[in-house]
């Protein structure tokens, strides 16, 4: 039985007007800003408190609401709600704005009018869950600009500094969430900072960097390769340190997270897709070899130890990164070359095929930009201790070649002779191995092992590792 209260009372944001006696509206919160303190000019000495949001109660109709006040009342305000939860606000002040001044730093809306809120005269309360209507909490997947009118990632790249400082929307897939980083200004003022990987078909890694509370805590809520958003009003830059465009959340811009639209569902598919080749998965392999500091991982485990972390893995964003003193009792170098060295295109990563094209048909449809081949080691090892033996472990791109002491391109040259001597010299060697570790449905058995690092070990680190010494040292034998 649905529990949806009555609505006769509320009044819809498209028959709002200065005039009314005590309006109540009802809508979704589609846009929030962060608290912030200004000098109360009535009372010197004393500040002033407000934070914004946008709601919305239609298809067509969404408006700005601004909350002033004392400091405890505003913080408590704004921390009573978030993106995606539907408020009632009662007796708000409907005024009329002033478009061109508040439109540059507030969400753009069809309403002719703004809603603000006081501690004295107006009250805004969480609606209950049960008593949201369906049609309402659809709203959140509705861009509030047109479906078709964004840029793609490669738009933006392509038309480089020309877009510096430009405010526009884009349609993309989100790659990564990073971890939020504090920081205090010159002027002792915290803040943090998260930056969000995009992808499309276009480009496969694009910055979003968000500085405010609200849009990080957001952005926590997608999923990696699975999430797409429209984000309307972003604003581009170029970043010199970079050298290349990034996009900025900002006041203005308001995120809709899987926008109910034939473009975004037509991205998803194709994310789907692209999830299944396994090039995400290296590439996040590719940007954790770059970005990991080796130096910072120090739980050491045994194969036994990472057979229970895998098990204990709760999501795609989980990862285990550890040490493990094992063997390399797999390396099949002297296998079929096509599963050994991996040739991807350099614009997409997708795979190309023996007549040396592009697997995917919309890049060989893109500009003509110059694209080349890329290739690179991509070999699956097993890891075997006196516990057990980690299987198909993925060994690539910069890793392998120090392993192995070879470039690709020399080991194209190699003769299959040359290729089982260069195997043996390795096979059964105990190494020192760091390694990551994910969930991943590419994977063998839906789990992601890389190797970040493989070096012989030196024979006293690793038998003080493991208090079990003579164990560790013959029963490799056994589980071989």
């Amino acid at each position: 039985m649905a529990c949806f209260s009555s609505e006769k009372n509320f009044v819809a944001l498209l028959d709002l007007h200065p005039n009314l006696a005590r309006p109540i509206v009802l809508g979704i919160v589609i846009g929030k800003t962060d608290v912030r303190g200004f000098p109360d000019r009535k009372n010197v000495g004393s500040e002033r408190y407000t934070f914004s949001f946008t709601i919305r109660d239609s298809p067509a109709y969404f408006i700005n609401a601004f909350a002033w006040g004392k400091e405890e009342y505003i913080k408590s305000l704004s921390e009573s709600f978030r993106v995606g939860d539907c408020v009632v606000i009662e007796n708000p002040l409907v005024q009329t704005k002033d478009t061109e001044r508040e439109e540059k730093f507030n969400p753009t809306t069809p309403s002719y009018y703004k809603l603000l809120i006081s501690e004295v005269h107006s009250v805004v309360r969480i609606r209950a869950s049960c008593e949201v209507k369906p049609s309402l909490l659809s709203l959140l997947h509705l861009p509030t600009k047109e479906s078709h009118d964004y840029y793609s990632l490669h738009d933006i790249v392509e038309n480089g500094q020309s877009l510096d400082g430009k405010v526009i929307n884009i349609l993309a897939a989100v790659r990564s969430v990073g971890e939020p980083k504090c920081f205090t200004t010159l002027d002792r003022r915290k803040g943090q900072r998260c930056e969000v990987k995009l992808f499309d078909e276009t480009v496969s890694s694009f910055a979003m960097i968000c500085w405010d509370n609200e849009s990080i805590q957001l952005a926590e809520s997608w999923v990696p390769r699975e999430t797409v958003i429209f984000a309307s009003d972003l604003r581009i830059n170029y970043d010199n340190f970079r050298n290349s465009m990034v996009g900025t959340v900002i006041s203005k811009t308001i995120i809709t997270a899987n926008p109910d639209i034939q473009e975004a569902n037509i991205l998803s598919c194709y994310v789907r897709e692209y999830a299944e080749t396994g090039v995400l998965d290296e590439e996040s392999d590719e940007q954790a070899r770059d970005s990991v500091n080796l130096q910072s991982i120090v739980d050491v485990y045994t194969v036994q130890q990472l057979k229970v972390k895998a098990s204990q893995l709760e999501d795609k964003t989980s990862t285990v990164y550890g040490i493990v003193y094992a063997y390399l009792s797999t390396l099949n170098v002297d296998a079929d070359i096509g599963k050994i060295v991996r040739n991807r295109c350099s614009r997409c990563r997708h795979l190309i095929n023996e007549s040396n094209t592009c697997t995917y048909s919309f890049c060989n449809d893109m500009s003509s930009d110059a694209k080349s081949v890329i290739t690179s080691f991509n070999l699956q090892v097993d890891l075997t201790d006196h516990t057990g033996t980690l299987q198909s472990c993925n060994l690539s791109g910069n890793v392998a070649e120090e392993v192995l002491s070879c470039k690709v391109n020399k080991f194209l040259t190699l003769t299959e002779e040359q290729k089982t001597a260069l195997k043996w010299t390795l096979l059964l060697e105990r190494c020192k191995i760091y390694l990551k570790m994910f969930l991943s449905p590419s994977g063998r058995n839906g789990l992601r092992v890389t190797l970040l690092s493989c070096k012989i070990a030196d024979p006293v680190e690793a038998i003080r590792a493991f208090p079990d010494k003579e164990n560790f040292e013959y029963s490799l034998i056994f589980n071989s």
